[in-house]
């Protein structure tokens, strides 16, 4: 019995070494990004929630963002958030390449592959806060805030120009009589912020501000750090060390945001 319980303890882990052969640097951003992960969960599925309960007054996203940097005018659904997408996605596929110049002690190509990085990171920050400017002013048309609710113009799908005299509610075209009372004792409003929303429930907006800038927050963040381990990579301070693993660590981190923006972008675009 004693030899088994020997065999059993050297075969473990008994302390004086890293578990799982990984660093504790490692490690702790690990439980960092679980307890990231639980907090976004936490935000999504009150988003979730909201949604379903206030179903009928919640705005369909491609109506909403549908706007692109010098194109005014034209209706493009949902086209610059998935450049936004993409520009985030392959971000991460240059930080995989850091990465493995990293593995190969590659200095020129780690210095490259990051400075691709931290350009990609500023492009999707500088986009979503050109987003949250359009989403903020809002359309030219705007709505009507009517005793406590959102009236949209009707728009006419195919030239995309509103009737002004018609409004609608829930999705239901009002009766032009019932639009003139609407028009007549409500009051307009234009985009959207923590006190109304043009597009409809405030809830919407509430959350919107909330979960993407949280998330941006974390992508700006990234980018700092990403910048502050391109200067130390420059400095020659991880080939002085002889090895990269910070590079390995802020890619866990970097990877991450890319994978809770598709949850974002999911929740708030596509569903």
């Amino acid at each position: 019995m004693s030899e088994v319980s020997a065999d059993v303890k050297l075969a473990g882990w008994d302390g004086g070494t890293s578990p799982l052969r990984a660093s504790y640097g490692k490690l702790f951003m690990w439980f960092f990004l679980i307890s990231d992960a639980l907090t976004f969960s936490g935000f999504l599925s009150a988003y979730g929630f909201f949604r379903h309960r206030y179903s009928g007054e919640w705005p369909v996203p491609s109506t909403v963002f549908h706007h692109f940097p010098f194109l005014e005018g034209h209706h493009l659904p949902l086209l610059y958030v998935g450049l936004m997408t993409f520009i985030l996605i392959m971000s991460s596929v240059t930080m995989v390449l850091a990465v493995e110049a990293g593995h190969r002690n590659n200095k020129r190509q780690v210095l490259v592959w990051m400075f691709a990085t931290i350009i990609g990171g500023l492009m999707f920050v500088g986009s979503q806060a050109w987003e949250w400017s359009n989403f903020i002013k809002g359309s030219e048309d705007g709505a009507i805030l009517y005793e406590n609710h959102i009236y949209n113009f009707e728009v006419d799908h195919v030239t995309h120009h509103s009737n002004k005299e018609i409004v609608v509610y829930k999705q239901e075209v009002l009766s032009k009589e019932a639009s003139a009372i609407v028009i007549a004792g409500g009051e307009p409003i234009h985009g959207a912020n923590l006190h109304h929303n043009e597009y409809g429930h405030i809830a919407f907006a509430d959350f919107f501000f909330f979960i993407t800038g949280f998330h941006g927050f974390h992508v700006f963040s990234g980018v700092c750090i990403n910048i502050t381990i391109f200067i130390m990579a420059f400095k020659g301070v991880m080939e002085r060390r002889g090895h990269y693993e910070m590079i390995e660590k802020v890619g866990l981190y970097w990877h991450f945001v890319d994978l809770v923006w598709v949850f974002v972008f999911t929740f708030f675009y596509l569903l």
